[in-house]
C-alpha cells in the first residue's frame, strides 16, 4: 500500500487544511512515530503513527451537509454570551463538523457543515473568489445611484472595500428586494454596505454557495450533500482555480 504525503493525513483528519497543515509542520508541530518532522513532502506509510501537537490523528471519512439555518442562531459551537447557536439545532452526531464560513445571528440561509478542511479552506479562502448568492430586502427603494456604488465598491471598514453585483426582483416606494452576488466573505458584508447607503436591512438570506443550494431544504432541516454533487462542487473549485491562475 503506498503512502500519503503528511499534509494530506493531516488534513483527512479534519484538524485543519493542507495550507494550514504546512505551517504546523514548518513550525516543528508534528511528529511521526515519536520523531519531529520539518520536512513539507514527507510520505506516511499506512502504520505510521502521526502526533500534532503532542496529540495522536487519524484519518476519519469525510461528511458533507447542507443546512438551512433559520434567524435567531449564531454560526459557532460556543458562546461566552449563552446566545443559541446552530449546534442547539443540530443532532450530536454532527457536532464534529465545522460550518463553511459563516451567518450572522439574523441571518438565514444555506451554511454547507464537514469534516473536510481542504474544503472549507477552498470555499473561504479570500483569494478563491468563490460566489454566494444571496436574497436580500431592504426598507426603501433603492436607485441605480446606489446599485453602482456597490458594484464600484463601497469602504465599509477603513481600508476594506466591499463590492457586490445587484440584480432587482421587487421594488416598489416602501421595499427593495433583490438577489445579491459576492466574491468576498467579509464581516456582515452586506448589512454595512447598505447602512453605508443608509439603508436597513429587512431580511437576509443566503440562497447558494458555489453550486450548492437550498433546495429541498425546509428552515432548520439539514441534508447530506450527495456525492454527485460533491463531484460538482470540486470539479467546479478546479475550474474557477485554473481561471484564478492564468
Amino acid at each position: 500500500m503506498s503512502g500519503t504525503r503528511l499534509n494530506k493525513y493531516i488534513a483527512s483528519s479534519g484538524l485543519c487544511s493542507r495550507r494550514k497543515a504546512d505551517e504546523l509542520i514548518e513550525e516543528g508541530k508534528v511528529m511521526v512515530n515519536g520523531k519531529s518532522v520539518t520536512e513539507l513532502g514527507y510520505i506516511v506509510q499506512p502504520k505510521d503513527k502521526v502526533f500534532v501537537n503532542k496529540q495522536l490523528i487519524h484519518p476519519v471519512k469525510h461528511e458533507y451537509y447542507r443546512f438551512y439555518k433559520p434567524a435567531g442562531f449564531i454560526t459557532t459551537s460556543e458562546d461566552e454570551k449563552g446566545r443559541k447557536t446552530i449546534y442547539d439545532l443540530l443532532p450530536e452526531k454532527l457536532h464534529h463538523l465545522k460550518p463553511v464560513g459563516r451567518l450572522d445571528r439574523e441571518s438565514t440561509g444555506l451554511i454547507i457543515l464537514t469534516n473536510d478542511g481542504d474544503l472549507i479552506n477552498e470555499l473561504t479562502h479570500p483569494s478563491a473568489k468563490v460566489p454566494k448568492l444571496y436574497r436580500v430586502s431592504i426598507n426603501d427603494k433603492i436607485s441605480q445611484n446606489d446599485i453602482d456604488k456597490m458594484y464600484k465598491g463601497i469602504e465599509i471598514e477603513p481600508n476594506k472595500k466591499a463590492y457586490a453585483e445587484v440584480d432587482v426582483i421587487e421594488i416598489d416606494n416602501e421595499h427593495t428586494v433583490m438577489e445579491i452576488l459576492l466574491y468576498q466573505g467579509l464581516n456582515r458584508q452586506i448589512r454595512k454596505m447598505f447602512e453605508y447607503l443608509g439603508f436597513e436591512v429587512v431580511s437576509l438570506k443566503r440562497i447558494q454557495h458555489a453550486t450548492l443550494n437550498l433546495d429541498g431544504l425546509k428552515r432548520g432541516e439539514f441534508k447530506p450533500i450527495k456525492p454527485q454533487q460533491i463531484k460538482e462542487l470540486r470539479n467546479f473549485l478546479n475550474n474557477l482555480a485554473s481561471r484564478m491562475n492564468k
